[in-house]
């Protein structure tokens, strides 16, 4: 019988090799391989995140692709970072499944994204990924918070705009804390 926390365990050596041969799947040339793989590493969860991670800067688009869906599906903040990066990937599937898991992380994901957009305003991509993971956002938890980047990033020269708006809601976030 299965509780559901099998996911929470530590990691062991045995753990480590299957989570490496998980890794490999998700290489594969075949997507059901992949998919597979992908499912068990979420089952896996926190464990298998720093080689998820690792998976991110992976030369091959569709395993950069299957990482960014398991951590998103994963959660856990540590990826947040990453996931704010892969915002910027070259592969418009991978940006948007890394929007897709930072809004999954609400307020967790939402600072690291709001230290980038102050770094790089000008960056498209970066900007279209934040626009996806504050709308979605607006319609949570963190809607009033998130808005006023929201109409940053909606403006005709939104890298002018957005630097000022994504300080205000850094703010208010850090306040909130």
């Amino acid at each position: 019988m299965t509780t559901g926390n099998e996911s929470k365990k530590p990691a062991t050596r045995q753990n480590a090799v299957d989570i490496a041969s998980l890794i490999a799947s998700l290489g594969a040339a075949g997507a059901i391989s992949r998919q597979s793989a992908r499912k068990r590493l979420v089952s896996v969860g926190k464990p298998a995140v720093p080689h998820l991670i690792k998976c991110l800067s992976d030369p091959r688009g569709h395993v950069r692709w299957e990482a960014a869906k398991a951590l998103g599906s994963i959660r856990d903040p540590n990826a947040a970072g990453v996931l704010v990066n892969a915002l910027e990937d070259k592969d418009g599937d991978v940006r948007w499944l890394a929007a897709v898991g930072l809004a999954t992380l609400g307020h967790d994901g939402l600072q690291p994204l709001l230290m980038a957009l102050l770094e790089r305003p000008d960056s498209d991509w970066l900007r279209d990924g934040a626009h996806h993971v504050c709308h979605n956002l607006a319609r949570a938890e963190s809607g009033e918070l998130v808005r006023p980047l929201l109409v940053a990033l909606d403006q005709q020269e939104p890298e002018m705009a957005v630097p000022q708006a994504a300080y205000e809601v850094l703010s208010a976030l850090r306040g909130q804390v």
